[in-house]
C-alpha cells in the first residue's frame, strides 16, 4: 500500500513539473499560447469582454494530457462582436465560455476545424450559445459544425437561435469525419421559435448528399425545450446513430430518421403536455429502431404525429424517400397522444408502404381521441404483435392489439399505464442478438416503457445536469409597465422608438395627429384612448411607403380607438421590418374602428415574420385598397410572413380591395404555419374591383379555419374565397352564410 501511494504522488509532481497554467487577457496573448500550448497545459482566459475575436486553436494535447481553454470564471469570458472559434487540434478542451450579442457571418461560431485540419477527440463543454445571430433572419449559418472524430459537446446550453439554418451540423464530406463517435450529451437546448420556413432543426447528422455513410454520433442525455424550429428537432441523415435518454419538452417537433439506415431511438421521454404540434418520431430508410420510448400527451398530427412511419418512392433516390423496411417499433408507451400515422405521406408519388416492419408490445393509452392510429395505406408489410390498448377506445383494430384494463403506476408527473407481460418470445428472442449491438438494455418481454426509474432518471438529469452550471435556464420577466399620456405627434414618435426594457401604454388625449415622417416602433407598445375617441392622423408624404414600421423584437396594438385616416397618403399605414431581420414581432388591434383607410392597411414586408397578428372586435368601413396584405413571399422556399393570424368578431363594410391575402409558396412540408383563422365576422358591401382574386385568398397556407361569417353583397359573380395549395394542408371551411356574393374555390384539402 505504501509503494502505491508514493508511485501516484511521484507521478502528480512529474506531470505538474511539466504543466502550466498560462494567463490570457486578450486576443493576441491567447494566440502566442495557441502557438506555444504543450500537452497538460492550462490556458485561462481572464474574465472580460472578449468583441470581435476570431479564435484559432489548433494545438495538440494528448489523451492522457489534453490542453485546455478555460474561462477564469465560468460565463465570465463574454463573446461578443463579429466573433467565432475554430479548433483544428487534438484533445484540447474548451471550458466556460459565454457568447452573447453578437454574431459570426457566414461562419459557424464553433467549428470543429482549422485551415482545414479536422479536430479529434476535442471538447467544448460548460459553454452557452445564446441569442448570437445574423442580424437578417436569411442569413444562414449553424451555430456548431463538428467535422473530425471522437469530439464531444457537453454540458452546454443553446437558446434563442432565430436565423436559418441548423443549430448544430455533423459534417461527414471526407474520411476524416465519417464514422466519427461524436458525442452530444447533457446539453440543454432551448427556446428556437417557429422559423417561419425549413432549416429549423436543432441536431441534424449528414446532409442528403453524405446519407449512405455511418456518422456512429450519439446523441444522449440532453433536454429539448420548446424547440419549435420547424418539423424536425433531430434530422438524422446518416447511419448507425444513436438517440437515448434525452428529455424532450413541449418541442413542437420530431425525431426524424430522414436519411441513412439502422439508427436507434431508444430511452427518450417526449413530454407534449397537450401542446399543438408536439411530436415524437418520424421513420424513413432500412433498420430503423424505435424502443422502450415515453411520449406523454403528444398532440402533433401528419409528419409530426407521435409516430409517423412513412410511404417511400419506388427506386427512390438514396436522398429522397426510401420506402422503410426492417423497421423495430418495440416496447413504446403513449399516453393520450393523437393518432399514431402508418404510410403516413402517401400521394401519388410516395406509394410504397412499409415492409418487413415490426409494431409489438405497444401500448397506446388514450380516453379523448376516437382513433388510436390513421393508415394511408396497406399496411401488410407490418407485423402488429401483443400491443395493448384500454378498453375504452371504439376502434376498429388490427389483430394484434388487445383491449385491457391497465394498471396505473405514477411518477411524480405522469401517470401512466404499468407494463404488461406478454408472449412475444419468438420476437424478443429472434431480435436479442442485434439488440445487444444496438440497445443500451436487452429487449424486455414486457409490452410499453418498462422503467419508472428511468422515466425519474431522465427528467432528473435534465433538471439537474444539461447546461451549464452558471447559466440560468429559466427566466423571469423583468419587463416593466407605464402608462403615459401623448398630446403631440412627436411624443408619439420618442415613445415609439424609445428602446428600453418596458411596455409602454400611450393614451392618446388630442383629437388630431400631424406627422411628418414615419414612425418607427422598436418596443413594446399599446396605443389606446379613454374613452374611443376618434382620432385623425394626417401625413400627407404620398411617396412614402409607410406611417408605422413595426420593427424587430417590437409589439404594436391599437385598443379603443377610433381611427380616422382619410388624410394618410403613404402606400400602407402599417409596414413589417423591411431589412428582413432575424428577430420577429407582434400586431394586435381590440374593439377599434378603422375608417377612410386608402393603399394598404397592413402590408407584411418580405421575410420578416410575425409570431402573430390578433384582429378582435374591429370595424374596417370605407376603405380603397388592401386591408392585410401578406403576399410577398413568393420564391417557392415555403416562406411566410406569420405563423398565427386571428380575425374574429370583425367588421367589414364598404370596402373595395382584398380583405386578406397570404402567400406561403413551394412544396415544403416542414413548417406549422400559416395559421390563419377568420371567425364570427360579418362583411358586407365589399368587393375586390383591383385584382381577378377574391377577397379572401389563401395561397399555401398550412391550416386555416373560417367559419361562422355572414358574408352580404360580397364580391358577387367573382371569386369570395380562394385556396390554392401546393402540398398538403388543413383546411376547416365550417358554417358560413352567404348572401348576394361570390363563390367560394375549394381544393381537396378543404373540409366542410
Amino acid at each position: 500500500m505504501l509503494k502505491i501511494t508514493l508511485t501516484v504522488v511521484i507521478s502528480v509532481f512529474t506531470f505538474s513539473s511539466f504543466a502550466t497554467t498560462i494567463k490570457v487577457k486578450d486576443i493576441i496573448e491567447l494566440n502566442a499560447a495557441n502557438k506555444n500550448a504543450k500537452p497538460g497545459d492550462t490556458i485561462e482566459l481572464q474574465n472580460a469582454e472578449w468583441s470581435n475575436v476570431n479564435i484559432i486553436l489548433d494545438c495538440d494535447g494528448t489523451a492522457k494530457s489534453p490542453i485546455t481553454f478555460k474561462a477564469a470564471t465560468g460565463g465570465k469570458v463574454i463573446i461578443t462582436g463579429n466573433s467565432k472559434l475554430s479548433i483544428g487540434g487534438s484533445y484540447i478542451i474548451v471550458d466556460g465560455l459565454y457568447f452573447t450579442n453578437g454574431f459570426s457571418g457566414k461562419n459557424a461560431i464553433i467549428t470543429f476545424k482549422a485551415n482545414n485540419k479536422t479536430a479529434n477527440y476535442c471538447t467544448v463543454k460548460n459553454t452557452v450559445i445564446n441569442d448570437f445571430n445574423n442580424p437578417k433572419r436569411l442569413d444562414e449559418n449553424y451555430w456548431i459544425e463538428l467535422y473530425g472524430k471522437h469530439n464531444i459537446i457537453t454540458k452546454c446550453g443553446f437558446l434563442n437561435k432565430k436565423n436559418i439554418a441548423v443549430l448544430i451540423a455533423v459534417i461527414l464530406d471526407d474520411e476524416r469525419s465519417q464514422e466519427n463517435f461524436h458525442s452530444i450529451d447533457h446539453n440543454y437546448f432551448g427556446v428556437r421559435i417557429p422559423l417561419a420556413s425549413n432549416a429549423g432543426e436543432i441536431i441534424r447528422v449528414g446532409v442528403s448528399q453524405h446519407c449512405e455513410f455511418n456518422s456512429n454520433t450519439q446523441i444522449t442525455d440532453n433536454f429539448f425545450e420548446n424547440c419549435d424550429g420547424e418539423t424536425e428537432i433531430i434530422s438524422l441523415k446518416s447511419g448507425s446513430n444513436v438517440v437515448r435518454n434525452n428529455l424532450f419538452k413541449e418541442c413542437q417537433g420530431s425525431v426524424v430518421l430522414r436519411h441513412g439506415n439502422f439508427n436507434t431511438i431508444e430511452n427518450n421521454i417526449f413530454l407534449g403536455n397537450d401542446k399543438e404540434g408536439t411530436g415524437g418520431v418520424r421513420v424513413i430508410n432500412n433498420g430503423q429502431w424505435v424502443v422502450n420510448n415515453l411520449l406523454y400527451k403528444c398532440r402533433g398530427e401528419g409528419f409530426r404525429a407521435p409516430l409517423a412511419i412513412m410511404n417511400g418512392i419506388p427506386n427512390s433516390p438514396a436522398f429522397r424517400y426510401v420506402a422503410v423496411s426492417d423497421a423495430v417499433i418495440y416496447g413504446n408507451t403513449f399516453i393520450e397522444c393523437a393518432p399514431i400515422s402508418f404510410c403516413e405521406g402517401s400521394d401519388m408519388e410516395r406509394t410504397l408502404p412499409p415492409t418487413n416492419t415490426i409494431f409489438a408490445n405497444n401500448i397506446i393509452y388514450n380516453t379523448k381521441d376516437s382513433l388510436l392510429y390513421k393508415v394511408f395505406d396497406d399496411v401488410k408489410g407490418i407485423s402488429f404483435s401483443q400491443n395493448f390498448i384500454n378498453k375504452k377506445v371504439n376502434q376498429q383494430l388490427f389483430a394484434g392489439f388487445t383491449r385491457v384494463n391497465f394498471p396505473m403506476g405514477k411518477s411524480a408527473t405522469i401517470t401512466f399505464p404499468s407494463t404488461i407481460k406478454t408472449n412475444n418470445k419468438l420476437i424478443v428472442d429472434s431480435l436479442q442478438t442485434f439488440a445487444k449491438q444496438r440497445l443500451s438494455l436487452p429487449l424486455s418481454q414486457q409490452s410499453g416503457f418498462k422503467n419508472e426509474k428511468l422515466l425519474q432518471s431522465i427528467q432528473q438529469n435534465a433538471i439537474n445536469n444539461c447546461g451549464a452550471k452558471w447559466f440560468e435556464k429559466t427566466f423571469t420577466s423583468t419587463e416593466k409597465e407605464i402608462f403615459v399620456t401623448c398630446k403631440s405627434a412627436n411624443e408619439l414618435k420618442a415613445y415609439l422608438s424609445a428602446v428600453g426594457n418596458k411596455k409602454v401604454n400611450i393614451i392618446l388625449t388630442e383629437n388630431e395627429y400631424s406627422f411628418t415622417e414615419s414612425l418607427p416602433v422598436l418596443n413594446n407598445v399599446s396605443i389606446s384612448t379613454k374613452n374611443k375617441e376618434s382620432i385623425k392622423f394626417i401625413f400627407q408624404s404620398t411617396n412614402q411607403p409607410f406611417l408605422f414600421l413595426l420593427n424587430a423584437s417590437s409589439n404594436l396594438s391599437f385598443k379603443n380607438i377610433n381611427l380616422n385616416l382619410s388624410e394618410v397618403k403613404s402606400k400602407s399605414f402599417i409596414c413589417t421590418d423591411t431589412s428582413a431581420p432575424s428577430n420577429h414581432l407582434n400586431f394586435k388591434m381590440d374593439n377599434c374602428k378603422v375608417e377612410n383607410y386608402q393603399g394598404t392597411f397592413l402590408y407584411a414586408s418580405k421575410s420578416a415574420v410575425c409570431d402573430s397578428m390578433i384582429i378582435n372586435e374591429t370595424t374596417f368601413n370605407n376603405g380603397k385598397g388592401s386591408i392585410f396584405n401578406l403576399a410577398q413571399e413568393t420564391d417557392k422556399k415555403g416562406y411566410y410572413a406569420v405563423e398565427k393570424m386571428k380575425i374574429n368578431k370583425c367588421i367589414f363594410s364598404n370596402n373595395d380591395g382584398e380583405i386578406l391575402n397570404v402567400v406561403r409558396s413551394g412544396t415544403d412540408e416542414s413548417t406549422m404555419g400559416p395559421k390563419i383563422i377568420f371567425e364570427n365576422n360579418e362583411v358586407s358591401s365589399c368587393t375586390n374591383n383591383s385584382s381577378a382574386k377574391g377577397l379572401i385568398s389563401l395561397h399555401g397556407v398550412q391550416q386555416s379555419l373560417i367559419q361562422n361569417n355572414l358574408f352580404t353583397n360580397c364580391n358577387s359573380n367573382k371569386i369570395l374565397i380562394e385556396y390554392t395549395d401546393e402540398v398538403r394542408a388543413s383546411h376547416l371551411l365550417g358554417t358560413n352564410q352567404l348572401t348576394n356574393s361570390g363563390q367560394v374555390i375549394k381544393n381537396k384539402y378543404v373540409r366542410e
